[in-house]
């Protein structure tokens, strides 16, 4: 007999009720009656529908058994999207916070299997926008082979948020044998990313309209899973993975550098960023390191397999940018620098503060 897929054990799925459809949240939808089981099942449940969600019940329940298939350890992950706008070019709120805690786990060489999402809902909102939101969140889920499977709704009064805050948390898989972490960098690994940068920080801000540009750049916001999971099956002595997301490349350099007590040196001429957001940058004083990107991954791995990782990396479409960036030194530990197109040297320090709010 084969065995039952994972929730095939669990009652078949519900049976959506036919609610009453209104055009705005209302403070009603948070009272955990009548209407706010109908905005549920007419916005979340009617888009993430599958068998480990349909009992609704507090918790998902996920067989242990199903899940050491994939591996010997757990990993768990939890993150919060409070992009403004909700809508941009490239993504959305929903697509950006489904790929987003997928990307987390993944890059800590896990197989992405359950999410939850917890919505904080502005009195007001649109329901066809909850619907669109719900939607893309699923769209974005199906494509990383994920399932949504419990999750939760608030409901908080005109000004009390804005618009819509959701909330995610991952459970994944990591398996055997691999072995990751920013502590495992040693001078003469190098560095590579996986395409151009910046271009998440740069959508979000033009999206906004205040500064009226009319370059169209998209967020380049995915699921790495699948690129990931190519770039260890070719490459299982990476050492390090992270998605350069809130502080851009310049963090995740920095959080190497210090794990390791390492230097780390990159090469402005290798960088790979769009003309387009260098001229964004440029013309509003930006730095593009330290822009946020939703579908980069930095990687260490040892001199000897670089060219195999930027190989397995290129021949995914997430990765026909990728590069070979830079390199692990043997000091100054705890510091960042790079060579500049003139030829001299700077040092690449965290992040002071913030260089655009509400990126994600």
């Amino acid at each position: 007999m084969n065995k039952p897929e994972p929730g095939k054990l669990l009652r078949p799925q519900r049976k959506l009720r036919d609610g009453v459809h209104v055009a705005k949240v209302t403070l009603a939808h948070g009272g955990g009656g009548k209407a706010m089981r109908d905005l549920i099942d007419d916005v979340f449940v009617s888009a993430f529908d599958n068998p480990v969600l349909a009992p609704l019940e507090d918790q998902a329940r996920i067989s242990l058994a199903d899940l050491a298939l994939h591996g010997d350890r757990l990993a768990f992950t939890s993150d919060s999207f409070v992009v403004d706008p909700l809508e941009f070019p490239g993504g959305d709120i929903g697509k950006l916070a489904i790929c987003g805690t997928v990307n987390d786990l993944a890059v800590g060489g896990a197989k992405p299997l359950y999410l939850s999402c917890s919505a904080i809902i502005e009195e007001g909102v649109e329901v066809d926008l909850l619907r669109k939101l719900a939607r893309s969140m699923a769209e974005a889920a199906a494509a990383a082979g994920v399932a949504i499977v419990t999750g939760d709704t608030k409901v908080v009064g005109h000004g009390s948020c804005d618009k819509l805050f959701i909330n995610t948390a991952g459970v994944g898989v990591i398996r055997a044998g691999i072995d990751l972490g920013a502590h495992r960098a040693e001078p003469g690994d190098a560095i590579l990313v996986n395409g151009l940068l910046g271009d998440h920080g740069a959508a979000i801000l033009a999206a906004r309209g205040d500064l009226r540009l009319e370059t169209r750049i998209e967020s380049d916001c995915a699921p790495l899973n699948g690129l990931i999971d190519a770039l260890l099956d070719a490459c299982p002595e990476v050492k390090f993975i992270r998605d350069a997301t809130r502080g851009g490349l310049a963090t995740v350099l920095n959080e190497i550098a210090e794990a390791s007590g390492v230097g780390v040196e990159i090469d402005e001429n290798a960088l790979p960023l769009r003309a387009e957001v260098a001229g964004f940058c440029e013309i509003l004083g930006l730095d593009p390191l330290y822009l946020a990107n939703e579908g980069k991954i930095v990687v260490v791995a040892p001199a000897a397999v670089a060219e195999k990782a930027r190989a397995a990396l290129t021949a995914h479409p997430l990765g026909r940018e990728s590069a070979i960036i830079g390199l692990v030194t043997d000091g100054p530990a705890g510091r960042a620098s790079m060579r500049t197109k003139f030829g001299g040297k700077r040092v690449v320090d965290m992040l002071v503060g913030e260089q655009l709010p509400r990126i994600c």
